[in-house]
């Protein structure tokens, strides 16, 4: 199932993205840098094939995450 290998921290970061979150405030939010909330998306990207934040957002929304 894709999302299935997904890290805690990164279904905290995707979950985030779902709700519309900026990278930005991701990162405020998580007390982590804009850098790193955007290495934490291209891995996530990755691994659930999405090519982009709406598409992400799109597999938030169609597989159970709180977002």
């Amino acid at each position: 199932k894709p999302g299935a290998s997904l890290t805690p921290r990164e279904r905290e970061v995707l979950e985030l993205v779902g709700t519309g979150m900026t990278n930005r405030a991701t990162a405020v939010r998580l007390g982590i840098t804009e850098a790193t909330v955007k290495t934490y998306l291209t891995d996530i990207y990755r691994q659930i094939g999405a090519s982009d934040r709406t598409q992400a957002a799109l597999f938030v929304s169609k597989n159970g995450f709180r977002a």
